[in-house]
């Protein structure tokens, strides 16, 4: 049912003008802003002042900014079957070159992204651009919905996984395939490392530095930001690449420090984009709950 519902109102949107649905995307980023419980904004308030050294007022502004912006990016994925016909109306790709360069080896390569900007629009930029990608998805609860994103991520030109999916992302990879892996989450005590961001001490994804040195691929970051006129730039760096010592465990935290510095350069310069209202110190908080720099 719910499957269906998506269906018919992505239908609408993309029957609508540009600039309604960006009016309604507004709108609907307003009334998520009501609904979040205080408590996480309350926390998402805290994670700003600690990282950016600002005002509680700012924080706010901030935290505010980041969460209405859900509303046009919501509008966007349902708008992805016009977006598909023009796409560089909607997107452009800066050093889009450096990615073509590093897939002409056909030896794959993988793409460190955030959670910041439009990140469900930035696989599909790529994919429209000839860049064979592997989106790596986070399987949703709701199957209707699980089944309207990834069909939609699909019809933009990108290969959808889940994280589970390790194996095929492996396969892919050999074939020659980019890896998409968002890697700003806190992910669980097992599956990380503690590293620095913003100068305090968290739980890290190590993905795309394991992934690139077992395979000897290259890694790009990639960030989308969202101009006044509602496009969208892609920003594109590297090739890097994870030096192969006798110390793989070094290896890995070297590079995925690397990612988390460009990761906080970008949500410094553009810090209304990032998705504050995620916990990103909460497993760490939580195994080293006396110490009050993680408060």
């Amino acid at each position: 049912m719910v499957y269906y519902a998506l269906k018919l109102i992505s239908w609408a949107a993309c029957l609508l003008p540009r600039g309604l649905c960006e009016h309604f995307g507004q709108t609907l980023g307003y009334m998520g802003w009501l609904a979040v419980p205080g408590k996480r904004k309350q926390m998402a308030k805290g994670q700003v002042m600690r990282c950016l050294g600002c005002s509680e007022q700012e924080a706010e502004r901030i935290v505010r900014a980041s969460t209405v912006r859900f509303g046009s990016m919501l509008m966007e994925v349902l708008r992805f079957p016009v977006i598909k016909r023009q796409p560089d109306k909607y997107v452009r790709i800066q050093g889009l070159e450096k990615l073509q360069q590093s897939m002409a080896e056909q030896k794959g390569a993988v793409i460190a992204a955030a959670h910041s900007g439009n990140w469900e629009l930035m696989g599909g930029a790529f994919a429209m651009a000839g860049i064979p990608l592997v989106g790596v998805a986070q399987k949703q609860r709701d199957a209707g919905v699980d089944k309207f994103i990834n069909e939609y991520r699909t019809l933009i030109g990108m290969h959808i996984t889940y994280k589970t999916g390790v194996r095929e992302m492996f396969d892919m990879l050999k074939k020659g395939w980019a890896i998409g892996l968002i890697a700003d989450q806190d992910p669980n005590r097992h599956d990380g490392i503690v590293l620095k961001f913003f100068g305090q001490y968290t739980n890290c994804l190590t993905g795309p530095a394991s992934m690139a040195r077992f395979q000897s691929v290259p890694i790009l970051t990639s960030f989308m930001h969202r101009e006044p006129d509602g496009t969208h730039t892609l920003i594109v760096d590297g090739p890097f690449y994870v030096e192969k010592t006798k110390d793989k465990r070094a290896d890995i935290a070297k590079m995925t420090q690397f990612l988390n510095d460009a990761i906080e350069a970008h949500i410094r310069k553009y810090p209304e984009e990032w998705f504050w209202l995620h916990d990103r110190w909460k497993s760490i908080r939580e195994e080293f709950p006396d110490k009050p720099w993680l408060q």
